[in-house]
């Protein structure tokens, strides 16, 4: 399979705090890989640089034939519209999942999920509507069309914000803890979706800490700390760690769950 994510020398400073220190890693078309590390690891922001809501210092991010290289110098008019057309390309090809819903409360459920296909792809709004309805029904909310954000539980509102990225077609989906601010009895349903999505051979980049979902989805395991990749591996990395820093902190973690 070819590498369908290519990631090369993050650095991210924030003030004087280093966050990310030469991050890189490859994931291939139709895998899981699975981030995970300790609050201020930099998990998130590995994440974020993947769609550039959050601008590296240095390092470059490819996915597919989209890429942006923070180390060449973005000067003057033109080496702004340069990276402006560049971030746009990158942005174009995932789709992304945030902790909080982020849904339009003025807009239907169906009018959420339409909005970006409309309005960012330019495609009929016919044709939006019938996709969005086939990914309701793909999440479990075939019905709800209608209803508005704050009719819905949180788990609900989680399974639209999914829908609502995967309404852009993207080749990639990245999750930032997808299941952090939901109730404990309502974090099933929304892994539910998503190891759905990991069978179906989604690519997705997954920000959680939930491990023991992990272990199910995951092709490729990142463990951060200290804005590093301490130890990557397969699934194993959550079975049989062999860094010490990741075995404390996943019997933690454990220990918690």
């Amino acid at each position: 399979m070819s590498d369908l994510i290519e990631v090369r020398g993050l650095r991210k400073a924030f003030g004087g705090t280093e966050v990310l220190r030469d991050v890189g890693f490859t994931s291939a078309a139709g895998t899981t890989t699975v981030v995970l590390g300790p609050s201020g690891s930099g998990k998130t922001t590995v994440l974020r640089s993947l769609n550039v809501l959050e601008t590296p210092d240095a390092g470059s991010v490819r996915i597919a034939d989209a890429e942006v290289d923070f180390d060449v110098p973005a000067h003057g008019r033109a080496g702004r519209a340069r990276r402006a057309r560049e971030v746009k390309a990158l942005r174009a090809r995932s789709g992304m999942v945030f902790q909080s819903h982020h849904l339009f409360p003025h807009k239907t459920v169906l009018g959420n999920l339409v909005e970006g296909p409309v309005q960012v792809q330019g495609r009929p709004v016919e044709e939006a509507e019938a996709d969005a309805r086939g990914l309701l029904e793909q999440v479990g909310l075939a019905g709800r069309e209608t209803a508005y954000p704050a009719q819905l539980s949180g788990g609900q509102q989680q399974r639209v914000g999914i829908a609502r990225a995967l309404a852009l077609h993207p080749e990639v989906v990245l999750l930032d803890e997808p299941t952090s601010a939901l109730d404990p009895e309502l974090v099933g349903e929304v892994l539910g979706v998503i190891r759905d999505l990991a069978a179906e051979g989604r690519t997705m980049v997954i920000v959680t800490h939930e491990v023991r979902f992990a272990r199910d989805v995951a092709d490729q395991v990142l463990f951060l700390d200290g804005g590093v990749v301490a130890e990557r591996g397969g699934a194993e990395v959550l079975t049989d760690p062999r860094e010490p820093r990741t075995q404390q902190f996943l019997s933690r973690v454990l220990e918690k769950g």
